[in-house]
């Protein structure tokens, strides 16, 4: 029976559990606008993801780390002459931002509520840490969660720190996301499940193609919804998990 030993179940947030992408797609339109007069749109974003992949290592991710790279960019592509003005517009993109309702993806609340209480559910993911706490909060969704784990990075050292720090064995453990290269290979390659869930905007930086997986423990899925259907009424528990909040 698929998944039976399944005990926990760990859920990626952005664009898994509520929209994300779709806002720096928007900004960057807005982005684009504001330096409309230097160069083409084309031109502009290809040099703002250069410049995003050299800061990520001292930045990070997340909306702030997206503003100081489109900042750092401005000069670049204006030659430093963008005025005061357009860098306060620039500032004023990434506030918005920050400030956006959070939009939970279909099915999400329904999902959760099913799987409560019959599996170990934890939040996994990355981000700017202050962001995240907000999003969730705002997301009416913490409850669900017995561990909150945010992470800098989803490496296959950061998801077995998540495994001894849980007290989960991989072959237990299940990931739900929708990045083949952060939710779904590092867990993998340490002997854990994983369902992806594609969404219909996929940073470039996080693209890999799921096409290529050859693997019994990786489930592709259409949407939320499905993830029950996996179980086939199997792994039930008799334990009520508690929130850890990390």
């Amino acid at each position: 029976m698929a998944l039976k030993n399944i005990k926990t179940i760990a859920f990626d947030a952005d664009d898994t559990l509520w929209e994300n992408e779709i806002l720096f797609r928007n900004a960057e339109k807005n982005y684009c606008s504001v330096l409309s007069e230097f160069q083409s749109k084309e031109k502009i974003l290809s040099s703002l993801l250069l410049t995003e992949l050299g800061n990520m290592e001292i930045y990070g991710y997340g909306i702030k780390a997206f503003v100081l790279s489109m900042i750092e960019n401005a000069f670049i592509i204006s030659d430093k002459k963008i005025t005061a003005s357009q860098t306060s517009l620039i500032i004023d993109i990434g506030k918005k931002m920050l400030k956006n309702k959070v939009i939970l993806m279909d099915g999400v609340k329904e999902t959760l509520s099913a799987l409560y209480g019959q599996f170990n559910l934890i939040l996994a993911t990355k981000g700017d840490l202050l962001d995240q706490e907000r999003k969730l909060k705002e997301s009416g969704l913490l409850n669900f969660f017995s561990h909150v784990e945010i992470m800098t990075e989803k490496h296959e050292e950061n998801f077995k720190r998540l495994l001894n720090d849980t007290e989960t064995h991989a072959d237990n453990f299940l990931m739900v996301g929708n990045s083949v290269k952060s939710d779904i290979l590092p867990v993998l390659n340490l002997g854990g499940h994983a369902a992806y869930i594609p969404y219909k905007n996929t940073w470039a930086l996080e693209y890999s193609d799921s096409s290529k997986i050859e693997n019994d423990r990786f489930f592709q899925l259409k949407n939320m919804r499905e993830i029950p259907t996996l179980f086939s009424g199997s792994g039930k528990q008799n334990k009520r998990y508690t929130r850890n909040v990390k």
